[in-house]
């Protein structure tokens, strides 16, 4: 009330001093009318409130993400539906990919179970919410952020024995005739998953095979299968299948992934001291670039193998393959075939450790130059020491600076120049200490190297004006695509699912200095995709709801927020209005009345 008072108070002194200038005190009437129709207006103002707080009814809101029917329990979907419809809330919210009011759906269908969008929601209306979830939820931290009087009602169904198929990390472009190893991840349902085995094939033919062993509830396991890549060139289809004894899911055994295979390499990696350096940055180039990449290691004077499978080469053929290559990464001894800027006619990066062995450098800084966005966020105390040499003087910018310990000694760690085409020069030894010591250091390391490359590839030949981001993705994800070669700031995509009929067509617009942009997700299958005159594949899998996991929130009490005041305000009164209108037009009439303008 104090909030009205006030306005009463200064409605009532600024009247009484305008009657008051102007001769017209007297008129009590019309001054008592001019004095409350100010004080509602000063009242709408501020929004005083009409009464006092009282508790605002709390939201229901329904899990109605895919992860109900993991457990097979087919009445836990009814039992969240009648809980739900117990609280007798006046608002009830679908919560999974999105937060929307919607009435239950016969079976649950989101692909993703995200409360952030619930969260705000319920701050915005000063609301406590009770939430009727199984408990998978993606980003259950938020669930702290919820008003005061919030809680979880969360329903457990039957734990049974499940595998399912987690990830398949690998490479998205290999050389035809190369070997390429993959690493699968397997995870157990709540009552553990039997021992089995995991097929690969490429294109409906075997690739790979792996023995699965039992798991405890809730477990991990990694396998790692290589094979051979055979056959034409093209974008080709690898899937990965678990098979277990005792498995009740068979919706989350199958993996599918997207590999192109070439038939010459788009990168050439040539090491003539194969070491740590060389091999953290050909996994980052393999990662990083969706072209095919050949990596040459020299394990003896004038002896050469392909990295991967081991097999002998000819030291010509190293040679010429990277003299053909659109990039070409030369590490060690970058002079053993002659000149190296000579040799090799596309973007070419130096890779060349200092010959002798010298005391450490510690990356400081790094100056404006096309690597900047990528290298400006490094953890620079983070960063453990490298041996440097020199880059030279023939460049047009430095990306990374390096200082010696307890010295004013700078040096370029990272080189570069644009003209007459890309060249990147590292004289450095030892980044692999920073991959080595993980966590934000092994993400420096995997920064700089991706940046280089990708820099480097600016330039690089490419028919696609846009191709997907990754090998795979699921269901519920948006679809993450990548400018090609083209360098547009736009593309149009046509869709096409494996065995159904028509096709879609989603237009992306590039943004930043990556070029990523992204759709809005699919459902499971293959799809064709064709970009101008260039044809792909994307692979979507079954979303990740299908994926076994423990609960992450269980039922209680939760959040911490202080509950919204929702006691009635003036602003939300349209009488109010009214009757400030209304006292100023009779005080009008009686001031006219009395002779008073």
């Amino acid at each position: 009330m104090l909030t009205w008072l006030l306005a009463v108070a200064a409605a009532a002194a600024l009247t009484f001093a305008h009657y008051r200038l102007t001769g017209a005190a007297r008129a009590t009437v019309p001054l008592a009318l001019r004095a409350g129709a100010l004080a509602i207006v000063l009242a709408l103002a501020f929004d005083a409130p009409l009464g006092r707080a009282g508790a605002a009814h709390p939201y229901v809101a329904l899990d109605a993400s895919s992860s109900w029917l993991v457990t097979g329990d087919s009445a836990l979907w009814e039992r969240a539906r009648h809980s739900a419809d117990s609280v007798g809330a006046d608002t009830t919210l679908l919560l999974g990919d999105s937060v929307r009011v919607a009435p239950a759906p016969a079976l649950p269908t989101d692909g993703a179970t995200r409360v952030a969008p619930l969260v705000e929601r319920a701050l915005g209306a000063g609301r406590a919410v009770v939430l009727v979830t199984d408990g998978r939820i993606d980003d259950a931290d938020r669930l702290a952020d919820l008003p005061g009087g919030s809680r979880v009602v969360q329903l457990e169904g039957t734990a049974r024995r499940d595998a399912a198929l987690v990830s398949l990390d690998g490479p998205a472009a290999v050389v035809s005739g190369d070997t390429a190893d993959y690493a699968i991840v397997i995870a157990s349902g709540g009552a553990g998953a039997g021992a089995g085995r995991v097929e690969v094939t490429l294109d409906g033919e075997p690739f790979a095979t792996a023995v699965l062993d039992s798991l405890a509830p809730f477990a991990e396991r990694e396998l790692r299968v290589h094979g051979a890549v055979a056959g034409a060139p093209g974008a080709r289809v690898l899937r990965a299948v678990v098979t277990s004894a005792g498995d009740a899911l068979a919706r989350n055994d199958t993996l599918v992934a997207v590999l192109d295979v070439a038939r010459g390499a788009s990168a050439v990696f040539a090491s003539t001291s194969p070491d740590e350096d060389a091999r953290y940055a050909l996994a980052v180039l393999r990662g990083t670039l969706a072209v095919p990449t050949r990596g040459y290691l020299r394990v003896a004077p004038g002896q050469w193998r392909v990295d991967g499978n081991l097999s002998a080469v000819p030291e010509e053929e190293v040679k010429r393959a990277l003299a053909d290559a659109p990039l070409a990464i030369i590490h060690g001894d970058t002079a053993l075939f002659g000149a190296p800027r000579a040799l090799v006619h596309g973007a070419l990066a130096l890779l060349a450790p200092p010959a002798q062995h010298g005391e450490d450098y510690y990356a400081t800084s790094a100056p404006p130059s096309p690597l900047a966005a990528a290298l400006g966020a490094l953890p620079w105390d983070s960063l453990p020491p490298v041996e440097l040499g020199d880059a030279g003087h023939d460049f047009d910018w430095v990306a990374l600076m390096a200082r010696r310990a307890r010295r004013l000694d700078e040096r370029a760690l990272v080189a570069g120049s644009a003209r007459p085409r890309r060249v990147v020069v590292v004289p450095a030894t030892g980044l692999w200490r920073w991959r080595f010591r993980a966590g934000r250091s092994a993400d420096a390391f995997t920064a700089l190297w991706g940046s280089i490359f990708d820099w480097m590839t600016g330039d690089a030949s490419d028919t696609r004006a846009a191709h997907p981001a990754t090998a795979w993705l699921r269901a519920g994800e948006p679809v993450r695509w990548r400018r090609g070669a083209a360098r547009d700031s736009a593309a149009t995509i046509v869709l096409r699912r494996r065995g159904a009929k028509g096709a879609d067509t989603v237009r992306v617009r590039f943004a930043g200095e990556e070029g990523e942009a992204v759709s809005p997700p699919l459902t499971p299958g293959v799809y064709q995709t064709k970009v101008g005159d260039a044809e792909g594949l994307l692979a979507v899998n079954e979303s990740a709801e299908w994926l076994p996991r423990r609960a992450s929130t269980h039922s209680g009490a939760i959040g911490a927020a202080p509950p919204g005041d929702r006691a009635p305000r003036a602003r939300g009164a349209w009488w109010l209005y009214a009757l400030a209108l209304g006292a100023l037009c009779a005080e009008w009439l009686l001031r006219r009345r009395i002779g008073l303008r």
